[in-house]
């Protein structure tokens, strides 16, 4: 691979995603659009290629890029935090942003891997989500992922449209994240809570179940979907539910701590109380396996925040 254009790469998985195209491809010409509302510069230290500071939804690529400059457009960039209830604000940014990649890749017929999401399930009780199961979003948020897969579709099926592989990222979480603050990985936030002394607090009573996906394992699967031979939308998780309780011992385990969760009501209406991805297609298809089970993500996740806290310490 020699060039990539990132959308949203400094974000938690766009910044990921560019350091490792970086790690693989030492002479690829990696360009970055991101305007920086959910993303941070100290992710992409080291990055060394180009980045362009504009709001991706009014921004005119063909003034910036020629068609066909790049081999592979990832368009990651999104408001992720799915408490955002303006809807016109959400729908604008997600989808209007898409559509202008969109459109750059067909023109030149470059494929093009963007980010959907689990979302667009909407509050499922058990079993394990499909991705030929009807969506049914609860919040705009995942409708506007819908949005992003109806737009694709029209892409890939009218004549000289291009190869679009939408991935229904679960919960991802891992380095790079910090930034986000509340709208982090409950592992993280969990575990932030631990090592301050506090007992975490999670809804009542822990039971609720969550696919937690590691971010190394969310990178390998965006990577596999780029050299995808046909158009598709594939499940992106570890293909196994873990509850709040679960992931509460395991960071006990990790951290070195014995803190008992704290239980409150759950406020959230649109709350999905179990996200389970059924992997089966991206691994016929993709050839994705998770490498990274809760246990071992979590284990090395906590090692490399109590390495980050140290280092803040030894620097305060």
């Amino acid at each position: 691979m020699e060039s990539a254009l990132i959308t949203g790469g400094g974000g938690f998985i766009g910044s990921n995603l560019a350091l490792e195209l970086e790690r693989r491809y030492p002479d690829i010409r990696v360009t970055i659009i991101d305007d920086f509302r959910s993303g941070e510069f100290s992710n992409l230290v080291g990055f060394r290629g180009d980045l362009v500071a504009q709001d991706l939804a009014s921004l005119d690529l063909l003034s910036r890029f020629r068609p066909g400059e790049f081999q592979v457009v990832f368009h990651l960039a999104s408001i992720t935090d799915t408490t955002v209830t303006d809807a016109r604000q959400m729908i604008w940014s997600n989808v209007e942003g898409f559509r202008r990649a969109a459109e750059f890749a067909r023109l030149s017929g470059t494929p093009l891997i963007y980010a959907s999401s689990a979302a667009v399930y909407g509050v499922c009780r058990s079993g394990r989500m499909q991705e030929d199961q009807a969506a049914r979003p609860a919040n705009v948020y995942g409708f506007s992922k819908t949005l992003l897969e109806n737009l694709a579709r029209r892409y890939t099926d009218t004549s000289g449209g291009c190869r679009a592989v939408g991935l229904r990222y679960f919960n991802v979480y891992g380095p790079g994240e910090v930034h986000k603050g509340a709208a982090a990985s409950m592992i993280y936030q969990l575990a932030e809570q631990i090592r301050a002394g506090k007992r975490p607090r999670i809804f009542k009573y822990g039971e609720q179940q969550r696919d937690f996906v590691y971010v190394k394992d969310v990178v390998e699967a965006t990577l596999l979907a780029a050299e995808a031979n046909h158009s598709g939308v594939y499940n992106v998780g570890s293909g196994r539910p873990t509850s709040f309780n679960e992931v509460v011992a395991l960071l006990n385990k990790a951290l070195g701590t014995d803190h008992d969760p704290d239980y409150f009501d759950n406020p959230y209406p649109f709350y999905q109380p179990h996200t389970e991805a059924d992997v089966t297609r991206a691994r016929a298809e993709l050839g994705y396996v998770p490498k990274y089970p809760i246990d071992r993500g979590i284990a090395e996740y906590a090692k490399r925040l109590m390495e980050a806290g140290l280092m803040q310490h030894e620097l305060s």
